[in-house]
């Protein structure tokens, strides 16, 4: 079933166009070769690599809500009280008391969180130069501009 758009693929060779030329696929290879990476950097800290994007985004924005925090980093709720959860149960963050709506509590880092920061910090810089030399400078570039533009939720 071939169309005029010769861009389109044919029926049987759909597949191997797919394989061959999708972003997502892509995008999510390269996903778990970087959080492979940081993951076993700061493995010796009790952390894994989302938990710790997570933990560095409360520290410089929050305190935040969990909606908020979701948006921000483009999570579903399931995901995001997946990761919360070891972060509040170490005591690297707490959850205050609900704002005047009722409706947020705000998540904080404690001093506890603030020091393993401290301590995974020269761990999380080696992977950064890893990924970067795997990926070549001005890929790693390339990937922070497209994170910069995409959209925000409201």
């Amino acid at each position: 079933m071939k169309t005029s758009d010769s861009r389109t693929p044919t029926k049987a060779s759909a597949g191997g166009e797919i394989l061959r030329s999708c972003l997502l696929t892509r995008t999510r290879q390269l996903s778990r070769v970087l959080t492979a990476l940081y993951d076993d950097a700061l493995r010796p800290f009790g952390i894994n690599a989302p938990q710790f994007t997570l933990l560095v985004m409360i520290h410089e924005l929050g305190p935040i809500g969990r909606a908020a925090l979701g948006r921000r980093n483009h999570h579903d709720r399931s995901t995001l009280t997946r990761n919360l959860q070891p972060l509040l149960a170490q005591g690297w963050i707490v959850e205050g008391p609900p704002d005047e709506d009722g409706r947020t509590r705000p998540l904080a880092v404690t001093g506890l969180g603030r020091r393993l920061l401290c301590d995974a910090a020269p761990a999380w810089s080696t992977a950064q130069a890893k990924a970067t030399a795997m990926l070549g400078e001005s890929n790693a570039e390339a990937i922070m501009d497209i994170g910069r533009r995409l959209p925000r939720h409201p």
